[in-house]
Formats: C-alpha cells, structure tokens, sequence
C-alpha cells in the first residue's frame, strides 16, 4: 500500500503536468488502496478528471464527499465492493465496470443503473434500454403500488410532528417492503430499496403541502386581523444574498412582497394574495382520492367547476352572466377609460370582418395538492396545444402545469387524459415539439410529439403522452427553471431559461425503439436577469436569432452554432417608449418583459406589466437598427389594464390576427387584428380590445361562484377553435369558438 499524495498524483496522471487540474486521466490500480486511502480534498482538485482506473485494489466503498464532475469512465473491477450507493454522486459517469467484486449482487446492478442517470456503458456492456425501462417504467410501476398502499391504509396525522411522522413512516415503509411484490425475486433487494425511497418521498411530499396549507391559514388569520399584506408582486431580484444565512426570497422574480415572512421553501413563483380565496379560509387535511401515478390515465373525476354555461333562470343571483355584453356596434362611441373603473377609454376602433366570437366551455382544476377541490392556492403556469403531426390537422389537446403534476386536457369533453406527477417538484413551463423514432436496420419510422416539462427542481421531464410514458429526464440547470421553448425550425433544439441568469441550447436528439436518447448542450447564453419568455423569428429566412424577455429588458441573441464560441453574451437590447417613465417614477418596474409573442413573420407583441399596454412593432425594421441598444420602431399600441401585477403573459394565434391577455380580475382582453396587420400598423392613438371577455364566474356547488383571480397564462390553438387561460387560483378555463 502507498500513500496518495499530490506528486503521486501527477506520476500517474496523464496528460504530464504539474496541475492536478488539468490531469484527464489517473491510473491508481493495484497499489492496495482502500477509502480510507483517499484523500477527499486533494482527489477534489481533479475537476478535470474524465477516466479513473481503480482495479485491483481493496474498495469496499468510494469515500464519502468525493466530487469528480467531470469523471465519465470508471474502473472498479476486482475489488471488495459491497457498497454502490457510494457510487451516487458521480452524475456525469458514462462507463462502469464491476466485474470481479464477489459480494455485489444483481440488486447491485440495478441500483447502479438507477442512480447513474447517464450511465450507458455498464461491464462492457450498452445497458440504455434495460437503464431507461428501469428508472421510468419500473418506477411507475412501484410508485402506483405505493400510492394504493397509501390510500388504502394510511392517512396524516391531525398535527404531524416529526415524531409522528417518524412513527408514521416506518409503518409506512415497513408495510411498503413487506406487502409490495413486483418483479422476480433475485432483484427483491432492490425492489425494497426502492420502495423504501418512494414510500418516504411521498410521506414527505403530503407533509410538505399539508405544512403548506397551515401556513396560508396563519396568513390568513393575520391578514384578517388587520395586517398589511401587499397585493403586488415583486418584479424584479436584487443581488443574491440573504440574512442570516438564508436564501433571498427575490431569488424567484415570481414571489410576492407578502410572501417576505414566508419560510424559504415555499414555491418561487407562490403569490401570497391567494390566500384571499373566495370561501376559503383553511382547507382540511385529507388523503388523496387516487393514485398519484407518475402518469396516469385519471378516471373523469378530476375536480370540475359547475355552472359555466347556465342561463339566467339557472345562474346564482348573485353571480354575474359568464359573458360581456356583445361587441359595442361600430356605430357606438367606444368608452373613456378611467383608473377607477378600467373600462376602455375612447381609443380607435379596430374591425374584423370575420369576428371572432368565444364562450366559456370548461374549467377544472386538476392540479389541486392531494386532488383536493377546496385547493384554490396552486398556481398554473404554463399552457400550450400539442402541435400536429401534418398540415391540415388541427389539435384540441393542450398541456398545463402548475404545481407538482402536468395535465393533458382534452379541449371539446374537458376530461383529463393524462397526469404526470413528480412529488415535491413544482413546474413552471412546457413546451411541444416532434422528434424522430428510429429503428436499427430501419431507420426513421416515425414522427413523435414529445412534451417537455421543467420548473423548481431544474430538470426537464421528457413525454411521450401517446405512449403513456416519461421517458427520460435531464438536469438542465442548478436554479429553477423559468421557461422552455422548442425551436420551430430545428425541432430537436430545446432553449432552456433559468434563474441563474443562462439561457442554453440543447440538442435532445430522437428515440429509438427502446426510448434511448441522448442530450447534448450546445450554447449557452448569458442575460443580465431572468429570462421569462422565449421566442423565435417563425419565417425560415431568419433562424439565428432569438428573443428573450427578461425582467431587465428585452435582448436579441445570436444563435449560430460555432465551434470556437459555446457562450455568448447579448447581441442587441431593444427598448421601448415606456422605459422613459422609469425618469418619473424611480422605484417602479418598466423594463420588465413579462409578454412576447410573434404575431406575424415581422410583428412582435410585446408589454411590460406597468405600462397598461401592449406593443406591436416590426422585427425587421427594429433589428435593422444600428447599434447595441436600439429602440423597437412600434407599429401600434394596443390598450390594455391599469394593473401592477406583473407575469401576466400574452398568447398570439398567428392565422387569425389575434392578440389575448388576461388581467389580474380574470377578464381575457382579446384583439382581432386582421385589418391593423393589413394596414402595417397605426401611429396615434391606442387600438381598443375587440371584447373584453369577464372572467365566466364558475360555480363551485354550495359555496357560490368563484371571484376572478388573476390570468397567468393563455394558449390558443392554431385554428383558434379553442382558447385556454390558466388562473393563479388554481383554475384553467377552456373557451370555445362559436358563431357570432
């Protein structure tokens, strides 16, 4: 046995040098090592390790705290190995060998396979399909027989103190590895070992949201006693760096001032006035009425608002009509808009000739904690339709997240066809695109739509809903992530923005028959704050560029792969008129992108939340500007609430000319543009709404209608036969196309 040491290091690193930094590969075998002679902290300074050869030695275990990021090939053939688990942190492990260590078993492989998410290589061996069925269907597979042990025979207690919740747990998990049988007997060692793991991860998970719900009680009660609770949402984080050693509440641009006396682990994007639901002051603890699957197949029972379509006789007296009063005629004088009233001020009116007319179809609320319908405090996030697989079609699927579960929602029936759940995950953004399904000896067979799914945890869930299957899975970021965005031009390229100010670029490639993929990163892009809103340029003539709405400004990135550039910074800032007034009004918030979308190959809709409006402007023109900071040449304004709460995103439908934008009362401000985009655009005054659509007041039965929370997100299909608008309330609303 010898002594590690740094010179010794350096002899048996390869390349020659004389930083342990820079050594790509180590050859330590046969020198009777064991983990008590490895030094951590001096192995730590081997970041740039990618190949480590430790055969022949004395392992039993690899020591605790041992971090080599960059390792990727690792031998440990013959030797004393009786613990993998020591294996866990090296993410970035691509090639394994065991071979030859007499006391590891079959569970041992596959504990190895689980916990290295992107090992490939296992003793010689491509273990890709065998490791993906593993950690995705295999884990389905256990986790749906957790969740019916659960619901079957156990509940939270009344008041879960962690002694409790210990007693709670180990009958929890003891009945877990006992009752549960699922696959053959020489893997039961690792069948338990991963009961043992999802048993307490979902134990956590209920406990975590049941503390949640105590906590808005307790806000509530003092809220209700006459303490401030500011209404507006924080729009921008300063520095990181909190007191007392705790991670800054601004850390996630989506928080409320009010959530400042939260505890740190409460959601990023939480807002703390929906602890003013209506008829809600404490909800009950309860268990869930169904599996909790990964994803599921969920039975129709999905907690459903009533009374979106009644008419007078049958509405509540006191719940308004779930509609506006039609279009004002053309002849009628458009109305003055005051901050009192928000009603649209005398503005130019802008016809269609083709109008557009929706009524309120839907509204669920299928991301409630424990499926519980007195859940009126998660907030819904993202949407989206699934994109179709040819021209021609159109989709009445969409996609949602918000909380801890993406739903799949078909738009004509409003039943839940799909699930996804991750306990303790809280998603923030999704987005469609198609890849290819190969075959060895075939080829491409055919086109899938694949969603993505990302938020708190910073990894990007990977489905394929058609199969009924999550696929994979891949971390993306160490913050959270903000938003996601496909590109349309090259439809494996994924954009993901987070909160460490990044952007990157990542190739997620195709399948094959067994669902193996691989991830590759190929740009990053740095931003001087959060990204909120990804897009890019449709028309095919321009696919370098891409647009990122953050809460410091709008920024244009060039997005051309090059070998000699993986990071880039901004290529060009472009600013609006309203930027001026941040002159006036010092502490407020006008650079913050919190909508975009492409209307056209050219027209941009845009708006900072301050503003009380949004903007058209021409991408070629603003782009063919000179300079690094240029100033977006505006087409025309669209009139839109006097309101402070910023993240109320905007949705375009591209084929019809129209812009849509919730407010934070509900109401959907919509705009058929069709003549404006003929005419190129406007200067003068604001264009008004074409209808301003009340939020539809949905009844939930014994407890009146619902007030109108804020819109977070609206997504229109490509037809606009159906629009959905997700709430901060825990509500997504499906509105139908009907004739006028």
């Amino acid at each position: 046995m010898v002594k590690i040491t740094e010179s010794l290091l350096l002899e048996k690193g390869t390349p020659k040098t004389d930083k342990l930094e820079q050594i790509k590969k180590l050859n330590l075998s046969s020198l009777g090592l064991n983990s008590l002679d490895l030094p951590v902290a001096l192995l730590s300074r081997l970041s740039g390790l990618e190949e480590l050869d430790l055969t022949g030695n004395h392992f039993q275990e690899l020591p605790q705290g041992l971090s080599l990021p960059s390792l990727r090939v690792l031998n440990c053939s013959n030797n004393d190995m009786e613990d993998v688990t020591s294996l866990a942190p090296l993410t970035a492990l691509e090639e394994l060998r065991l071979d030859d260590n007499i006391y590891l078993t079959v569970s041992d492989n596959y504990k190895v396979m689980f916990l290295l998410s992107n090992l490939r290589i296992f003793n010689g061996k491509n273990i890709s399909s065998t490791a993906n069925h593993l950690r995705y269907v295999g884990t389905e597979n256990l986790q749906k027989r957790v969740l019916a042990l659960w619901e079957s025979k156990f509940s939270l207690p009344d008041r879960p103190t962690p002694d409790k919740l210990k007693i709670v747990e180990k009958e929890f998990v003891g009945a877990a590895k006992s009752g549960i049988k699922y696959g053959p007997n020489s893997l039961a060692d690792y069948t338990k070992w991963r009961l043992e793991m999802i048993a307490k991860e979902h134990l956590r998970s209920l406990a975590e949201a049941k503390e949640e719900r105590g906590d808005a009680k307790d806000n509530s009660v003092r809220s209700s006693q006459g303490q401030q609770s500011p209404r507006k949402r924080k729009s921008s984080a300063p520095d990181a760096g909190g007191e007392n050693g705790r991670a800054p509440v601004e850390a996630s641009p989506r928080k409320s001032v009010r959530l400042l006396d939260a505890p740190v682990e409460a959601s990023p994007r939480k807002s703390a006035r929906l602890l003013d639901a209506p008829g809600k002051t404490e909800e009950s603890p309860s268990t869930p009425r169904k599996g909790q699957q990964v994803l599921s197949s969920p039975t129709g029972k999905e907690p459903k608002v009533e009374g979106l379509r009644k008419g007078p006789r049958d509405r509540p007296n006191d719940a308004p009509s779930p509609r506006k009063a039609p279009r004002t005629p053309s002849k009628a004088a458009p109305r003055e808009r005051t901050a009192e009233n928000n009603t649209p001020r005398k503005v130019t009116s802008i016809k269609s000739k083709d109008p557009v007319c929706l009524q309120p179809l839907h509204a669920l609320q299928c991301h409630s904690k424990l499926d519980s319908p007195d859940d009126f405090s998660t907030q819904l996030w993202a949407c989206a339709f699934q994109p179709c697989e040819s021209a021609g079609q159109t989709s009445r699927l969409v996609a949602t997240c918000g909380g801890d579960s993406v739903c799949l929602i078909d738009c004509e029936t409003g039943h839940v066809l799909k699930k996804y759940k991750v306990p303790g995950e809280e998603f923030f953004s999704l987005a469609w695109s198609c890849v290819t399904m190969s075959r060895e000896g075939v080829g491409v067979v055919r086109k899938l739509s694949v969603l993505a799914a990302g938020g708190r945890k910073g990894v990007v869930k990977l489905i394929h809903p058609q199969a009924n299957l999550a696929y994979g899975e891949f971390r993306a970021s160490r913050r959270v992530l903000s938003t996601l965005r496909f590109c349309p031009h090259q439809q494996s390229f994924l954009f993901t923005g987070s909160y460490d100010n990044r952007i990157v670029m990542w190739d997620i490639g195709g399948v094959d028959s067994d669902y193996t993929f691989k991830v590759s990163q190929l740009l990053v892009l740095e931003t001087n704050s959060t990204p909120l809103h990804l897009s890019l340029p449709p028309s095919s003539k321009d696919t370098h560029h891409l647009l990122a709405a953050c809460d410091k400004g709008l920024f244009c990135f060039n997005t051309q792969l090059s070998k000699n550039t993986l990071k880039r910074t901004v290529e060009m800032e472009i600013t609006f008129p309203v930027y001026a007034k941040e002159e006036e009004k010092q502490d407020q918030h006008y650079r913050t992108i919190d909508g975009l979308a492409f209307l056209s190959d050219d027209v941009v809709a845009s708006k900072s939340h301050m503003q009380g409006s949004i903007y058209l402007w021409s991408w070629s023109r603003t782009r063919a500007s000179k300079g690094k900071v240029v100033c977006a040449v505006v087409l025309a304004e669209l009139e839109w609430a006097n309101t402070d709460t910023p993240y109320l995103s905007l949705s375009t439908c591209p084929s019809e000319g129209y812009v849509v934008c919730g407010d934070e009362k509900g109401r959907l401000w919509t705009y058929h543009l069709t003549d404006l985009l003929k005419a190129g655009g406007k200067n003068g005054k604001a264009v008004a709404p074409t209808e301003v659509l009340d939020w539809p007041s949905p009844v939930r039965k014994g407890l009146g209608p619902v007030e109108g929370p804020s819109i977070n997100s609206v997504t229109m299909d490509p037809e606009l036969h159906y629009l959905v608008a997700l709430s901060d309330k825990n509500m997504a609303v499906v509105w139908e196309r009907v004739q006028s």
